[in-house]
């Protein structure tokens, strides 16, 4: 006899249906049980319609990230359709559009929240990627906070020395909490390779969407067009690009690869790193 996950239909999960997460679906969900998580009804409900015209089999659920109790329904709501075979978390908040609570609630916590509810109904095979972002490479914290980003409780996070001096810097958080994305998958890796699944993250540049949008048309946007064009990339990237990269990250070609993080940036860090002049 059978058991449960050898005939199921392989599950996607999405969470975030903006321009990201639609095309992570988009390249991933064919042919499988796609589901897209938002926070937002009708955002959720616009794209889920449009890739069913497209003839995905995919279905919305509301997902707050920054509930823990929501991701864990959602993470049921997966195993139960069928075999989890990708999750890919895009679903997050900006530096110019949140405060800095929302920022670390939905950014950090949430992240934590994902990693936590789906390491529960991984699957040997499942494959996890979190979207950070090319900004938690350039974020300085202690090693004390840093261990404690790793593994520590969820709700000591927030208690942190390098949360509390934040203040109301939300760019600062943005990059804290994108930061601890990074250890947090790396801490994480051993207890997803114990159930034969993985966990990596992408650490994206500046991606054209409307986040990104949002940031180009803030404060530091003029800087943020600058630094595309001083590291050579004279571009922005695309959330096609994006797609790609957690394609083959919960891919077969990827099966040795977990507790890792890939820069999908056109060499804004590299630049950063070894070519900028500082002061």
């Amino acid at each position: 006899m059978q058991n449960r996950t050898d005939d199921a239909r392989d599950v996607v999960v999405v969470t975030g249906a903006g321009g990201m997460g639609t095309a992570v679906a988009r390249r991933l969900g064919s042919g499988r049980t796609l589901i897209l998580a938002d926070a937002f009804r009708e955002p959720l409900d616009r794209a889920v319609e449009a890739l069913r015209a497209e003839g995905y089999d995919a279905r919305g659920v509301p997902t707050d990230v920054s509930d823990r109790a929501s991701v864990e329904e959602l993470a049921r709501t997966a195993a139960d359709a069928g075999r989890l075979t990708a999750v890919v978390h895009t679903a997050g908040v900006s530096a110019a559009t949140a405060s800095v609570r929302t920022i670390l609630d939905v950014d950090l916590l949430g992240t934590v929240y994902v990693i936590e509810a789906f390491e529960k109904v991984a699957v040997r095979g499942t494959s996890l990627v979190c979207v950070a972002s090319v900004a938690g490479h350039m974020a300085r914290i202690g090693p004390e906070d840093e261990a404690a980003f790793a593994s520590a409780p969820a709700e000591e996070l927030l208690g942190l020395t390098a949360v509390a001096a934040l203040g109301d810097d939300s760019i600062a958080a943005y990059m804290l909490a994108k930061r601890a994305n990074l250890v947090r998958v790396q801490a994480a890796a051993l207890a997803w390779n114990e159930r034969g699944a993985r966990v990596n993250s992408i650490s994206p540049g500046v991606i054209a969407t409307a986040m990104a949008k949002a940031e180009a048309d803030g404060a530091s946007g003029d800087h943020m067009l600058q630094m595309l064009d001083a590291c050579g990339a004279e571009r922005p990237g695309t959330p096609g690009e994006i797609a790609d990269a957690a394609a083959f990250l919960t891919g077969p070609q990827a099966q040795y690869i977990t507790g890792t993080d890939l820069l999908v940036d056109g060499g804004q860090a590299a630049w950063i790193r070894r070519h900028m002049r500082r002061g």
